[in-house]
């Protein structure tokens, strides 16, 4: 099985710069309301993550080095769990909670669906 979460080379640029002001970085998936389902980039461990997360992917960013890891809840991922999703950015404000906030620019979610879905053991 391929990866289920990429970066689009801005995202990945963005990432870089992000790292090297901040530190290593984590996302999680939100699940709407406040944030409007916007992948939400905090430094690694911020956000805590527990039994009600999915690590979906561990991305390996050129000029990165560990990975950056992508997370989302298990309610929202038993809804996704049949979509690729690839963090891209573009300008605009997000959420205040994420790293890129005061960039100008905010990271989305693109998706697609699976060919065919991944086999977890649980499904």
């Amino acid at each position: 099985m391929g990866a289920r979460v990429d970066v689009t080379p801005a995202a990945a640029e963005l990432i870089r710069s992000l790292r090297e002001r901040h530190g290593p970085l984590m996302f999680h998936q939100s699940g709407g309301c406040c944030d409007g389902s916007a992948p939400m980039c905090y430094l690694d461990g911020e956000f805590r993550t527990g039994a009600s997360d999915v690590l979906l992917e561990e991305l390996r960013i050129d000029g990165v080095d560990e990975p950056v890891r992508f997370w989302m809840s298990a309610a929202q991922y038993e809804a996704w769990k049949h979509t690729h999703l690839t963090v891209d950015v573009v300008p605009g404000r997000g959420s205040g909670f994420s790293l890129e906030a005061p960039e100008g620019v905010r990271f989305l979610i693109r998706s697609r669906l699976l060919s065919s879905p991944p086999h977890t053991g649980s499904d």
